[in-house]
């Protein structure tokens, strides 16, 4: 870090970071990796292992609305909940006596990832002097990334122990949400500057018909992605790939989504439909690898990161496409479209999980390959929908546009 950051807001920021990291990568996103050792060891099918990714996808956007209503009044408040949420749910799954407690804790401890981001963003607008906040919630709201990759290094030092993997990521989460509430203490270079609890002009008629298309293409990604942050390890596992080959290649896919910063200059010069296309097209490829050919220690590995570029550049897309419809309700459009990508995913958890039950895994892949290649292709249309609509909405502008994406919460 430069030296405009002072030494508290480095503490800040890393725990922030480090924040990001537990709620998403060690507990919310986690859940796939260790789910082949928990079916063994508690009995959970494959079926009601979907349902419990379905569920925690909806309590994540709960706790999104939740955190999108109350951060601007009280933010710490929202870091101490999401803390005890993430770290209790981690704690919960570690001790679970059956899977009905296991799949519970799971579910709860979702919701941490929900809480964090929101509170973090106003935290940053508070801790941090303005001509820096940008590079400040980038390096923030990075975590994600660094988390799956520490989950996959827990998995390889302690599997087939998957209780202890999960006790940590809890401790880790407490401790880290402490350290952030310590040094979040008061104003601290933000400059007390006050925002509104809700954006200051309302999403009306014109803004949500231009974000209709934008909304179902999330749905669908969501939905077409689930598969891989299900059922990814199980499938290399089921294929007979050792621990260290299928937990890598999870490392692999966090890799791919840090690796998003240096691609950010080359697609910060597309349109976001275009992105988008690029992205999830990508991501499709890699669904239907990782589904027909899970043998493969290389092309998983290779999917694996390119699966994690995609799904985070896809993300970002979301963001550009909203602010270039209307850059004053960027915030807005950012929460909706992030909620309707959760909100596919958990439908498409469920329904991966009874495709894998019925039909197999291959089968369940192809299917989420298919569905994420629907929305790659919708793209371009849905691009000149939005902007034959969006005439009621203000008009985008460069600047905006940077500011939209300085501001980037974690990927969900």
């Amino acid at each position: 870090m430069k030296r405009s950051f002072s030494l508290r807001q480095r503490v800040f920021l890393v725990s922030g970071l480090g924040l990001i990291a537990a709620t998403y990568g060690l507990v919310r996103l986690a859940y796939g990796l260790f789910l082949p050792d928990v079916q063994r060891d508690l009995g959970l099918s494959s079926g009601a292992a979907g349902w419990i990714s379905s569920g925690a996808s909806v309590l994540y956007c709960v706790g999104a609305l939740v955190g999108f209503l109350l951060a601007a009044r009280v933010p710490r408040v929202l870091v101490l909940a999401a803390a005890i949420v993430a770290g209790a749910g981690a704690l919960g799954m570690a001790t679970a006596p059956d899977s009905t407690v296991f799949g519970v804790s799971s579910v709860i401890g979702s919701a941490g990832a929900g809480l964090a981001s929101p509170a973090l963003v106003r935290l940053v607008a508070q801790q941090v002097p303005e001509v820096v906040q940008g590079r400040a919630q980038s390096i923030v709201n990075a975590g994600t990334g660094p988390g799956l990759v520490g989950a996959g290094v827990l998995a390889l030092v302690l599997l087939p122990n998957w209780r202890a993997a999960w006790a940590v990521s809890g401790v880790f989460a407490l401790v880290v949400g402490g350290v952030l509430l310590a040094a979040s203490r008061g104003d601290r270079g933000g400059g007390g500057r006050t925002q509104p609890a809700a954006p200051a002009r309302h999403p009306d008629r014109a803004w949500v018909l231009a974000h209709r298309g934008v909304i179902a293409l999330a749905l669908l990604f969501g939905a077409g992605s689930a598969v891989v942050w299900t059922y990814g390890r199980s499938a290399l596992v089921d294929a007979g790939a050792p621990v260290a080959a299928s937990v890598s290649a999870w490392i692999a896919l966090g890799i791919g989504g840090a690796a998003v910063v240096l691609t950010a200059r080359w697609t910060s010069r597309l349109r976001a439909a275009t992105t988008w296309t690029a992205t999830t097209g990508a991501v499709a490829v890699t669904v239907v690898v990782l589904g027909v050919w899970p043998q493969s220690t290389v092309a998983a590995l290779l999917a694996c990161a390119v699966f994690g570029w995609g799904y985070t550049a896809a993300t970002g897309a979301l963001i550009t496409w909203t602010t270039e419809i209307d850059p004053d309700r960027a915030a807005a459009g950012t929460s909706v479209l992030f909620v309707a990508l959760v909100l596919g995913q958990a439908a498409g958890s469920a329904l991966a999980g009874a495709l894998v039950g019925s039909v197999g895994t291959v089968m369940a892949f192809v299917a989420g390959a298919v569905v994420t290649a629907v929305g790659a292709a919708l793209g371009p249309v849905v691009r000149g929908a939005a902007a034959a609509r969006s005439s009621g909405c203000t008009p985008p502008t460069p600047r905006s546009r940077r500011a939209g994406r300085s501001r980037r919460p974690a990927a969900p």
